[in-house]
């Protein structure tokens, strides 16, 4: 890890809490919304044979979950290198 300013680090956290917001409101919006308060209209269509809002809370939010431990990942690992603080 290279010496840098405390300007450079201040835009890696800010950087990385961006990141780390967006993830937790798509996480949000489709584990509490898609779930619960948009069930009853999503409810009215079918995918995969099941009810589409049956379907997020049960199957659907854990796939967007999944999807997201690998969306931040990637893109932490990015920024690391972005910002010259990664570990290889």
């Amino acid at each position: 890890m290279s010496q840098r300013d405390d300007s450079s680090g201040q835009a890696y956290w800010r950087a990385n809490l961006r990141v780390l917001f967006i993830c937790l409101a798509i996480w949000a919006i489709f584990g509490f919304g898609a779930s619960i308060l948009f069930a009853g209209p999503l409810n009215h269509i079918q995918f995969f044979g099941f009810k589409l809002g049956f379907w997020f809370a049960q199957q659907g939010s854990i796939f967007v979950f999944t999807l997201l431990i690998f969306y931040y990942t990637w893109r932490m690992n990015r920024l690391d290198r972005e910002h010259d603080v990664h570990e290889d």
